[in-house]
C-alpha cells in the first residue's frame, strides 16, 4: 500500500466532522477515531511498515503509551523485533503498581510511540514519570499530527522531545474536501 492510498483508508475509516471535546480541552469540529484505524490489521501492518523508518537507530525499548498507542507499538514491536512497554497514564494502585509493563527499562533508551498528538499534554506527563523511574527519551512517534493553534509552540519542545509523525492534518485535508 502507498503512503497516499494509507492516508486516504485511514481518512475514510477514521474521520469524523462533528462536534468533539479534545483531552487538551480544545473543542474540534473534526476527529481522528483512531481506535478505526487500530483496529484493521492491514492498516495497522501498513502504518507499522512506515513508521519503523522513523525509530532512531539507538532506542532500546518502544513505549506506548494508554491506550491507543499500544497496539502501534505492539505492531511496531513485531514489525522491528524491538521489546515493547505498554505505558498506564499513572501506576496502577494494586500488584505490582508499576506504571510501564514489560522489561526493565531503567537507563534505557525509549522512543515513545502515540496515535494521533494535539498538544502533547499525555506525552509531556507520561515523559516526566518514565525519566524520574529512569529512562532515556528523546523521541515520539505518532500517526497523525494534528498541530496545534496557530502561533502555539510545537508540542513538547518543553520536554525536549523530538515529534516525528507520519501524517499531519494538512495530509488529508483534500480528501474532506473532495468529500464536502
Amino acid at each position: 500500500m502507498t503512503k497516499l492510498e494509507l492516508a486516504q483508508k485511514i481518512h475514510s475509516v477514521a474521520y469524523l466532522e462533528g462536534e468533539f471535546l479534545l483531552r487538551s480541552g480544545q473543542t474540534s469540529h473534526f476527529y481522528f477515531d483512531k481506535y478505526q484505524f487500530e483496529s484493521r490489521p492491514q492498516l495497522l501492518k501498513s502504518i507499522a511498515q512506515y513508521l519503523k523508518d522513523l525509530i532512531p537507530q539507538d532506542t532500546d525499548f518502544l513505549a506506548g503509551l494508554e491506550m491507543g498507542g499500544i497496539p502501534i507499538a505492539t505492531a511496531l514491536s513485531l514489525e522491528t523485533g524491538l521489546p515493547l512497554l505498554m505505558v498506564r497514564k499513572e501506576a496502577k494502585s494494586y500488584g505490582t503498581a508499576k506504571l510501564a509493563e514489560g522489561p526493565d527499562f531503567k537507563d534505557k533508551k525509549l522512543c515513545l510511540i502515540e496515535d494521533v498528538i494535539t498538544t502533547g499534554g499525555q506525552v509531556g506527563l507520561s515523559t516526566t514519570e518514565l525519566l524520574k523511574a529512569g529512562a532515556k527519551i528523546s523521541d515520539v512517534l505518532c500517526v497523525i499530527y494534528r498541530g496545534t493553534k496557530q502561533g502555539e509552540e510545537e508540542p513538547l519542545k518543553a520536554h525536549n522531545l523530538k515529534l516525528q509523525y507520519l501524517f499531519q492534518k494538512s495530509d488529508f485535508d483534500s480528501f474532506v474536501q473532495k468529500n464536502k
